[in-house]
């Protein structure tokens, strides 16, 4: 098993980037794939992004794509969110999960994980 543990939330401008890390431990990382996820207050969790267990393919939430990049070294047992473009929709809770038994577009969907960290808080300023 893994256990998710992120970093690298805080305050950022409009516009401005920030780099989510989630180190995970367990010597099984590389066989898990990874996915973010996201909270705003008021409302529900939803999928932003997820990469493969070899780190080939990722995947994105449309509202995401183009400003969001997702990476991985399972050297390190870590996976990265780079966040640019950031605007005040960019705000929540973000979560790093970990699925040991899904694939493709089930990893967009929050049942697909099997483990998942505390979150990390991003506020986007306008």
């Amino acid at each position: 098993q893994v256990q998710p543990v992120e970093s690298g939330g805080g305050l950022v401008q409009a516009g401005g980037s920030l780099r989510l890390s989630c180190a995970a431990s367990g010597r099984t990382f590389s066989s898990y794939a990874m996915g973010w996820f996201r909270q705003a207050p008021g409302k529900e969790r939803e999928f932003v992004g997820a990469i493969s267990w070899s780190g080939v393919i990722t995947y994105y939430a449309d509202s995401v794509k183009g400003r969001f990049t997702i990476s991985r070294d399972n050297a390190k047992n870590t996976v990265s969110l780079q966040m640019n473009s950031l605007n005040p929709e960019d705000t929540a809770v973000y979560y790093c999960a970990a699925s040991g038994r899904a694939s493709g577009k089930d990893l967009r969907t929050g049942a697909a994980y099997d483990y998942w960290g505390q979150g990390t808080q991003v506020t986007v300023s306008s």
